[in-house]
């Protein structure tokens, strides 16, 4: 693979960097201090996944992500932060970063998440996954625009909030069964594989808010 590092700390940078080219699976590594120098040798670099940090001087990690992406659709953006804010997060869902580590995270988690992402799935952070999930509220009304019924959402609400179907169920005055085969439903229309995915789609479509 090759990996491109942006993040306006060099210590931070050169760290990853030299953890990143011990791994096999790692061929060539290019770094930026900030977004528009990123934007500048992104055309001569085509790397595979993108360790992007989210504030920085200049243009900040979601700006650089959208432009990148707009232009190399199939790129993989993972957002690095020290932040556990969630808005940064709904920023780079929505400019379409596959992955979120926070930059405490361990180096097995870094590979993880790259294998992850290279592997067409989303990443979180658990300490991430966490604060977005319990922050998320239900919308007054259900998006017009949204390919769920109005149960589907609110199954997939409880099921964004870590319950089991059987709490699902118990919630809702529903048996297991019907939830098991809403969450079929779910995870076909949404092309989700596991929680975080479908936390991605709802964040996308806007079906709760954080």
């Amino acid at each position: 693979m090759k990996i491109f590092i942006v993040d306006d700390h060099q210590l931070f940078r050169e760290g990853l960097k030299f953890l990143l080219s011990g791994w096999d699976l790692v061929e060539d590594i290019f770094e930026a201090e900030d977004g528009d120098r990123f934007l500048k040798d992104l055309d001569s670099c085509q790397p595979d996944v993108i360790l992007m940090d989210i504030e920085m001087p200049g243009a900040n990690g979601i700006d650089a992500t959208a432009a990148c992406l707009e232009k190399y659709p199939d790129m993989k953006v993972i957002a690095l932060s020290m932040y556990g804010n969630e808005n940064y997060y709904t920023g780079m869902i929505d400019a379409g970063a596959k992955g979120f580590l926070l930059k405490n995270s361990r180096f097995e988690d870094v590979q993880r998440a790259i294998t992850e992402v290279i592997s067409g799935n989303n990443y979180f952070s658990p300490e991430i996954l966490n604060g977005i999930v319990r922050n998320l509220n239900k919308r007054k009304n259900d998006p017009k625009n949204s390919e769920l019924t109005s149960r589907e959402i609110e199954v997939l609400y409880n099921i964004c909030k870590g319950l089991s179907n059987q709490e699902i169920a118990n919630n809702l005055n529903l048996s297991k069964r019907t939830v098991d085969k809403h969450r079929e439903n779910i995870l076909l229309k949404t092309q989700s594989g596991n929680t975080a995915q479908m936390v991605v789609y709802a964040i996308k479509n806007k079906l709760f808010e954080i």
